[in-house]
């Protein structure tokens, strides 16, 4: 069978900040099937990301905010400046934690991390009062947890086939078309997603 290693990570290429992963079917860990991650750090001491395509299920945004204590009520939130938030289940760690993957409209002082491809990641509440008050980025999704590899372990995993990757693309990160994101996201990088077997990548 083809192997598909023209998408494998190469050190002399650098890193893959703001790039975005994609689970091969070969992915041995069950978190992480069909996931399409976006790469918000990588350097030589490890990697962490946010899973984009992952909605987190009976969780209302102001019902979220009222708990953190951002508004007193759900009814407090002013319309979305943009388009409205999303909550997507971002990574089996620290899964009681937000973060902020936003567009680079809003930045907030020692607070916000520029990434790549105008993409940045905010995990304070001052970007929740801010999308509270309708003053939020032109889009963004609030992450519960992220995704972390140690040094050389994302490298691993990507040279025994388990992701293929691809440049970012602001739809697939941002929109609200979450059962699509897999296969666009396959499309993005050259592959159409039957052509993908659970045995892809090996004789």
């Amino acid at each position: 069978m083809t192997s598909y290693h023209s998408a494998v990570f190469d050190s002399s290429e650098g890193f893959l900040d703001g790039k975005i992963l994609v689970a091969m079917p070969t992915m041995a860990d069950e978190r992480f099937a069909r996931s399409v991650i976006y790469v918000c750090a990588h350097s030589a001491e490890g990697a962490m990301g946010i899973v984009v395509n992952q909605p987190a299920r009976n969780i209302k945004f102001p019902d979220l905010l009222k708990q953190l204590g951002v508004i007193e009520t759900p009814a407090d939130m002013r319309a979305p400046r943009g388009a409205p938030i999303r909550i997507v289940n971002g990574g089996p760690v620290e899964s009681g934690r937000g973060f902020v993957l936003h567009t680079n409209d809003v930045f907030i002082d020692d607070s916000t991390m520029p990434i790549e491809d105008n993409i940045c990641l905010t995990a304070t509440l001052d970007i929740l009062r801010s999308i509270a008050l309708g003053e939020g980025p032109e889009q963004a999704l609030l992450a519960l947890g992220y995704a972390t590899w140690g040094a050389g372990q994302l490298e691993r995993e990507i040279h025994a086939n388990g992701w293929l990757h691809c440049e970012a693309d602001p739809d697939i990160v941002f929109d609200d078309q979450t059962d699509t994101k897999y296969d666009r996201a396959l499309r993005k990088i050259g592959i159409e997603p039957g052509m993908l077997s659970s045995d892809a990548g090996h004789a």
